[in-house]
């Protein structure tokens, strides 16, 4: 199986193969975006299939020698879908040219539905009657590469999800409201943390909160399926149809019906769910308030009505209704407008009744550019029925807004990091300070061991280690400046004494940052062994809790100047190896020296210059792993250092509810926390902010090709 950092390269790459195919066949996305998720939705449940096919015969009965057929029970008990031959990836993957590609499709589509009736009418089928028959190949060998022909785990689910992404990027269909961002989703589930129980999504997408919720009962080694139960509510068919693949391609399923959630509740949830998660249309202005004024879920009334008597903004009956179905012990987890924290009049006197209920739990706000459909930002909610009597009259306010990744030039996200870091916060609100060091610990170890990586690599650069091929490689290239200046003829080139000249300086230049390298190698030895051992001192939190958390902090800033020095040591590395790159860059351009038979075959040198590259890459990703992992123990310790929660300026503040009344009953967290004081970052991660620009610079790149390719398409049509 792929390992987890190749999975993201995979994505892309089936991403990319997929979307090139759809722009050179004159297919629109929506055009072609259900076909591709029903394909990717068949590829992995033959994935699963294989994955237990083989265990399953292996303890099915036989009798007189003989075993029994598989049947669909057998796959169900393992969540995987039995496919009937027809229905098998590989087959649809063999059939050629001849062959009617749509019709196979179809019929495996209508094979799944008929042994699956969570599935009935849910998978695409008269669609592929639109694709063209060659291009329905391609695209069938394009979702099968041989590297994930038999994958383990849940590789397909996160490449349907990505998928999910790029056409809501696109706004292949419905806009792209249909998925919410699945960094947003697993921070409303992190924080619930949804265990058992029924779990409600009023406006379910292509139904990302169960696929998360499901993610957090599988790290407890639980099979969702038996712990929790979903429902659904959504208004588009089409969405309908990809929730259920969604559910069923994560071996899970759920009763999603069609609806609009404003004025039906079909599955009378009212106070019965253990959990409500939800992204909801913001802002509608379009809900008849007489059709809705009497409706048991608005506990609180209505959020006031227009002149044309429609609610003059949707956003407080969406609230209220999460408010409704949660039962005695419910939370509820939602994206909403930033907006309606602080909005007033007939929303203020809502939102005042809500939060003396003493229901609202945690306010998190987010920056923009986290949706591929909005930019502004917003705020997830919290609500808590069942929280403890302490914390009855306070709401945790956590301003979010300075926590990001930059994705793409348009998009954010949160690092796994980053969410982690912000959980944290929830984890000390609750008391829960076990966990709080359990993850400064893992960030701990994660730099012992980019340390231990550290000093693997670099004891390739050591005098006493196996530095002897650059050794051996420099006097080779020193030896070609010999024959330069002699000027063999067999080097078949006339240098001129300025050639030669320059030749011999960019050897120097790499003979002397090979000696610098070596000595400063066995310096990092010395101290990384003696730094190594002051981090693993034998600190531990399970036997000593308070020690453990001193040590961790007192260690801080010995961490930095380590990560300072790695990071030193690596651009030494890094200059060395781009010495050497110049010159042999510079042999081959001027004197043809890699198409010598010597360089090649005697010398061996593109060996030991492969030889010298994976080192220095190590020694870099090394360095930048103990840098980034010591930042993020640094943000914990530094803002908690005694793993009790705090409140910490522009970042979190834990506010009572005579703050709040004070503040017109207003739940914006960056009216309470103030404003991160300016820090100068003496870490500064100038490769990062290069990242960043990069990411820009593409993102100007990409629209500018695509303006430049629609502009060309129109002279066309015009005959220009």
């Amino acid at each position: 199986m792929p390992q987890l950092e190749n999975i993201e390269a995979i994505e892309k790459r089936l991403w990319s193969a997929a979307d090139n195919l759809r722009a050179n066949s004159n297919y629109a996305s929506n055009e072609y975006f259900m076909p591709v998720m029903g394909l990717i939705f068949l590829r992995h449940a033959y994935s699963r299939f294989l994955m237990v096919k083989d265990e399953i015969e292996a303890s099915l009965p036989s009798r007189g020698g003989k075993k029994r057929d598989l049947k669909k029970e057998d796959f169900s008990e393992k969540s995987a879908i039995f496919l009937k031959p027809e229905a098998q990836f590989d087959y649809l993957v063999s059939l050629g040219d001849k062959d009617d590609r749509a019709k196979a499709v179809i019929t495996a589509m209508e094979s799944i539905e008929a042994d699956y009736t969570s599935l009935k009418g849910a998978l695409p089928k008269s669609q592929y009657q639109e694709l063209d028959n060659e291009v329905l190949g391609q695209l069938l060998r394009t979702l099968n590469p041989e590297e994930l022909q038999k994958v383990s785990g849940d590789v397909f689910g996160r490449i349907y999800e990505y998928f999910l992404t790029q056409f809501a990027d696109q706004g292949a269909h419905d806009g792209g409201e249909f998925f919410t961002p699945i960094s947003i989703v697993s921070l409303i589930a992190n924080v619930l943390e949804p265990t058992s129980g029924t779990v409600l999504d009023p406006a379910c997408g292509s139904g990302g909160m169960f696929v998360q919720s499901a993610h957090i009962v599988e790290r407890r080694h639980e099979n969702p399926a038996e712990k929790l139960t979903f429902y659904g509510l959504e208004k588009n068919g089409t969405t309908i149809e990809l929730a259920r693949m969604n559910l069923a391609v994560h071996g899970l399923e759920g009763n999603i019906q069609k609806a609009i959630s404003y004025y039906d509740d079909p599955h009378e949830m009212l106070g019965k769910a253990n959990f409500v998660m939800a992204n909801p249309p913001f802002n509608v202005d379009e809900v008849d308030a007489d059709k809705v004024k009497k409706d048991p879920r608005l506990p609180f009334g209505l959020p006031g009505v227009n002149k044309k008597g429609k609610v003059s903004n949707g956003n407080y009956l969406w609230i209220s209704y999460f408010y409704s179905y949660l039962n005695e012990k419910g939370r509820a987890g939602f994206v909403m407008s930033s907006q309606s924290s602080s909005a007033g009049r007939d929303e203020a006197t809502v939102r005042q009744k809500l939060v003396e209920t003493g229901a609202v739990d945690i306010m998190v706000a987010i920056r923009g550019n986290f949706f591929y459909t909005r930019t502004v930002p917003c705020e997830l909610w919290f609500l808590d029925k069942g929280k403890p009597e302490e914390h009855r009259d306070k709401v945790l306010m956590l301003d979010a807004r300075n926590v990001y990744r930059k994705v793409t030039r348009k998009i954010y996200d949160f690092s796994p990091e980053q969410q982690q870091n912000l959980l944290a916060i929830v984890w000390l609100y609750r008391g829960e300070r076990k966990r709080f060091i359990e993850l400064a610990a893992a960030y701990r170890m994660e730099c012992i061991m980019a340390a231990g990586q550290l000093a693997h690599a670099a004891y390739a650069f050591h005098p006493d280690g196996p530095s002897q091929d650059t050794d051996f490689l420099l006097a080779c290239l020193g030896k070609l400046g010999a024959m330069v200046k002699a000027k063999e003829d067999w080097l078949k080139v006339d240098p001129t004494d300025e050639q030669t000249a320059a030749y011999f300086d960019l050897v120097a230049a790499a003979q002397a940052g090979w000696t610098e390298l070596k000595r400063a190698s066995a310096e990092l030895k010395d101290y990384l062994e003696t730094h190594r051992s002051s981090l693993d001192d034998g600190s531990n939190p399970e036997k000593d809790f308070e020690y453990a958390l001193g040590r961790y902090v007192t260690n801080l800033d010995r961490m930095e100047a380590a990560a300072k020095q790695f990071h030193t040591f690596a651009k030494k590395a890094h200059h060395f190896s781009n010495e050497v790159q110049k010159l042999v860059g510079y042999a081959s351009k001027e004197f043809g020296a890699h198409r010598l038979k010597v360089w090649k075959d005697d010398w061996g040198l593109p060996e030991k210059l492969e030889a010298l590259r994976v080192p220095v890459e190590e020694t870099e990703q090394s360095a930048d792993t103990y840098r980034y992992f010591r930042k993020q123990l640094a943000w914990l310790l530094e803002k908690f250092p005694e793993a009790k929660l705090r409140d910490v300026e522009g970042l979190v503040k834990l506010v009572d509810h005579k703050e709040i009344a004070a503040n017109d009953w207003s739940l914006t967290p960056g009216r309470y926390v103030g404003v991160a004081p300016e820090e100068e970052d003496e870490d500064f991660d100038f490769e990062e902010a290069l990242r960043d620009i990069h990411v820009e610079l593409k993102g100007l790149n990409e629209e500018a090709a695509e303006l430049a390719a629609k502009i060309q398409k129109s002279f066309e049509e015009l005959g220009v």
